[in-house]
């Protein structure tokens, strides 16, 4: 809903305490209730967060939620349960939506809320509810079909990608990204990141190449990780002075797959502030 998981936290928090004060023998269907506020709260703080974002320095990306890679003989249902993680991809097309947009369409079509109960929640009529819905519809399954494939067809291109960016491979980089990829690097005004993001095969290709020189110059480990459920990278620095960041800093690096096998989007979440606590999950 929120793309950022300290906002989704307060707005729990916010719930519980909204419940607590409430005249819980009055309320009579609970789930409902405490959808609804919720929703509420949502709308609220996706409203102020696009005013938030307004005065953002360069992209905005959501915070990655990271997790170890499954081992080959990890439980089919873990690796479903991680498969329903939202992508990086997906979560900056509903960030395109209006945030009433946004709360119609994961209430009714990802939680299975009614819309007479939708309509309650954006204090709309049910007809509206099911346009919102319908426009967030069209816009979420336009990215699935140009940012999905499979996770082993995103580590094969990951590892594709990795060794030409890495080996300053211009040609071999140029053959896996797709003619109209983006580039996108979040640096929240503290990390080197470009100020805008970056278009088109050729200057994504020689971004990243320079990107990468800067990088080898500094001591750094890759880990491959799941980014958001996709397949991605965290690398670790060591002693980089590099425009803010600090010695140790962190780079989250995750790419969009068309089913094609071209990288369509490229991630990288290079702002300290949400980066901190991921040490462990590598």
């Amino acid at each position: 809903m929120l793309g950022s998981r300290a906002d989704a936290e307060d707005v729990v928090q916010e719930a519980w305490l909204r419940y607590a004060a409430a005249d819980q023998a009055a309320i009579v269907d609970l789930r409902a209730w405490l959808t609804t506020v919720t929703g509420r709260i949502c709308l609220d703080t996706l409203r102020s967060a696009r005013v938030r974002r307004e005065a953002y320095v360069g992209p905005w990306l959501p915070e990655p939620l990271i997790e170890r890679l499954p081992d080959p003989g990890t439980d089919p249902g873990e690796t479903v349960a991680l498969s329903d993680s939202v992508s990086i991809a997906l979560l900056l097309v509903l960030d395109t939506l209006t945030p009433e947009q946004r709360v119609a369409f994961v209430l009714h079509d990802v939680f299975g809320v009614p819309f007479a109960e939708v309509a309650a929640t954006l204090g709309t009529t049910t007809e509206n509810v099911r346009q919102l819905a319908s426009r967030a519809r069209r816009a979420v399954s336009a990215g699935e079909r140009r940012h999905t494939t499979s996770r082993a067809r995103q580590a094969e291109v990951m590892a594709a990608f990795t060794a030409a960016a890495s080996g300053g491979d211009l040609d071999a980089l140029l053959k896996v990204l797709a003619p109209d990829v983006v580039a996108f690097g979040d640096g929240g005004g503290i990390g080197p990141a470009a100020r805008r993001p970056v278009v088109g095969a050729l200057p994504v290709a020689r971004f990243l190449l320079g990107l990468f020189r800067q990088v080898q110059k500094f001591g750094f480990e890759m880990h491959p990780v799941l980014v958001n459920g996709d397949v991605g990278v965290v690398v670790r620095m060591h002693n980089a002075a590099w425009e803010g960041l600090p010695p140790d800093a962190l780079v989250v690096s995750s790419l969009a797959v068309s089913p094609e096998g071209l990288v369509t989007g490229v991630y990288n979440q290079l702002n300290p502030a949400k980066l901190q606590g991921l040490g462990d999950k590598i």
